[in-house]
C-alpha cells in the first residue's frame, strides 16, 4: 500500500498542478506562442519531480494515517520494549538513524517501512505478525524492512516516479495539442478538447507508466530479503518467509486497501503481475536460498 498510496499522491499532486497551471494560464501561452518543446520538457519536469517528491515527504503521514499505526513511544508492553530494541539494534548494525517503531491493527502478519531518507523512517508492524511469529521471525521481517531503508529504496523510487511523471505529462500536452488541431481543427490557443485529451492521456499514461515502478518494487523486494538474511540470519529470513507463503494461501484478512502493504503479498499471474508490488514469495525463497551474502 505504500507504493500504492505513493503513486496515488503523485498521481493526484500532477492532476491538480495540471489543472492550477491551466487556469493560471502556462498551457494558454505555451499554445499561443507555439509549443516549445524543450520549454514544455523543463515544464513536465519541474512538475514532474515536485508530484515525486511532494510524495515522498509525505509519506510517513500518509502510511500512518491510512493504516491507524500506533507510535511506541513509550513502550506499554515487554513485547512492546523488545520490538523498539530489536529495531534499535538492527537500525545501528545496518548504519541508519533510529526509526520510529509502531504498531498497525492488523490480523494478517505484515510490516512496513518508509520515510524520506535513512535517518528519518518508520518501521511498523502488524498485531498479528507480533501474535503469531517467533522472535527470530520477527527480527528477520524488521531486518527486510530495515533493509529497505538501508538502500534508499524510497528514494530511488522517486527519483523513477520523477522520470515517469517527467514522460506523462509531456507526452499528455503533446497527445492534447494533437488531437486538438488534428480532430478539433483548433488553429490558435487550446481548445476544450485539449483539456480534456490531456487529462485523460496523463491518467491511463500514469497507468501505464507505473509499471516502470512496480517492477522496481518488485526487485527492491529481492533485495531487502538478502539485507534481512544479513542482519538476522539466513535461515530465520526464509522462515519468516515461508510462514507467510503459508498465511497467503489462507483467505485475505487485511483491508483491500491494506493489500499492497509491506513484506506480506499473495502471487497474482498473467497481465495483473505487471501491477504486483512484490513478487511470488515462492521466488523469494528460492531466489533467497541460492544468494551469496557476502
Amino acid at each position: 500500500m505504500r507504493i500504492l498510496l505513493f503513486l496515488a499522491t503523485n498521481l493526484a499532486v500532477i492532476l491538480v498542478a495540471s489543472v492550477t497551471l491551466s487556469l493560471l494560464g502556462v498551457d494558454s501561452y505555451l499554445a499561443q506562442n507555439g509549443i516549445n518543446y524543450g520549454s514544455l520538457l523543463a515544464f513536465a519536469a519541474v512538475f514532474g519531480f515536485a508530484g515525486a517528491f511532494i510524495s515522498l515527504f509525505m509519506s510517513k503521514f500518509i502510511a500512518k494515517k491510512t493504516t491507524g499505526a500506533r507510535l511506541i513511544e513509550s513502550p506499554r508492553t515487554p513485547a512492546e520494549r523488545w520490538l523498539v530494541d530489536t529495531v534499535a539494534e538492527l537500525a545501528q548494525k545496518a548504519g541508519i538513524g533510529m526509526p520510529e517503531v509502531a504498531i498497525f491493527p492488523a490480523s494478517q502478519s505484515n510490516a512496513f517501512a518508509t520515510g524520506w531518507n535513512r535517518n528519518a523512517s518508520l518501521v511498523a508492524v502488524s498485531e498479528g505478525l507480533l501474535q503469531r511469529f517467533s522472535k527470530d521471525e520477527i527480527r528477520a521481517v524488521v531486518g527486510h524492512e530495515i533493509g529497505h531503508v538501508a538502500n534508499g529504496d524510497m528514494v530511488t523510487l522517486t527519483l523513477i516516479q520523477g522520470v515517469v511523471n517527467t514522460f506523462v505529462i509531456f507526452a499528455a500536452r503533446v497527445i492534447g495539442s494533437v488531437v486538438d488541431r488534428v480532430v478539433f481543427r483548433n488553429e490558435q490557443g487550446h481548445g476544450p478538447g485539449f483539456w480534456i485529451v490531456s487529462i485523460v492521456a496523463e491518467i491511463v499514461l500514469g497507468i501505464l507508466a507505473s509499471t516502470i515502478v512496480f517492477w522496481f518494487s518488485r526487485r527492491r523486494e529481492f533485495r531487502a530479503d538478502i539485507a534481512g538474511a544479513q542482519l538476522a540470519g539466513r535461515s530465520a529470513m526464509i522462515s519468516a518467509l515461508g510462514r507467510l507463503r503459508q498465511e497467503s494461501e489462507l483467505p485475505d484478512q487485511m483491508p483491500d486497501n491494506l493489500q499492497a502493504f509491506g513484506i506480506n503479498r499473495g502471487a497474482r499471474g498473467g497481465l495483473s503481475a505487471l501491477f504486483m508490488t512484490h513478487p511470488p514469495l515462492e521466488d523469494r525463497i528460492e531466489a533467497l536460498t541460492q544468494a551469496n551474502l557476502g
